[in-house]
């Protein structure tokens, strides 16, 4: 059975169905409140934290996907450099850098204005969209603040596709 096919009343909250993928993938979560939840999802390279916020003002499922990184003050150029060049490269969402919170953030907004219904299978591929590209581009962004390597280099580790496992 489909993810969708769980949901047949148009009138369930997109939050809801959040609260459902994560029950269902088993992940850590908490309604932060009725318009908001936060969840930890493992990935590879670490746990990513997972916000998901329902704007009704603007018809809105915000999603913002985090993970610590703390670069040396020296790195930030090229850094925001490599956040350019990755950025060109993801058609749904993009990164940035928070400063002052010491986070790498992806961030997406699915609109549904005029009254549309996230599907589950929709916002099931939200999640994992912004999983995969953290996981994608978290190797070139340690290259790149902590090894040193020039964006350009970094990134082609995030662009070549790795088959197997070390």
């Amino acid at each position: 059975m489909a993810l969708s096919e769980e949901y047949l009343n148009d009138d369930i909250h997109p939050i809801d169905i959040v609260e459902t993928l994560a029950e269902h993938h088993d992940w850590d979560f908490d309604r932060v409140a009725e318009d908001q939840i936060a969840m930890a999802v493992e990935g590879q390279w670490r746990t990513y934290s997972i916000t998901l916020a329902w704007s009704p003002y603007d018809e809105t499922l915000r999603l913002i996907c985090t993970f610590e990184m703390d670069p040396p003050e020296h790195a930030m150029p090229e850094l925001y450099e490599g956040l350019n060049a990755v950025n060109d490269q993801c058609w749904a969402g993009s990164f940035s850098y928070w400063a002052e919170h010491k986070l790498m953030v992806y961030r997406y907004g699915l609109v549904l204005a005029g009254g549309q219904v996230a599907s589950a299978d929709q916002i099931d591929t939200m999640i994992s969209a912004a999983v995969v590209a953290s996981e994608r581009y978290y190797p070139a962004f340690q290259l790149i603040a902590w090894a040193g390597k020039p964006p350009r280099e970094a990134l082609q580790i995030a662009i070549a596709e790795a088959y197997g496992r070390a």
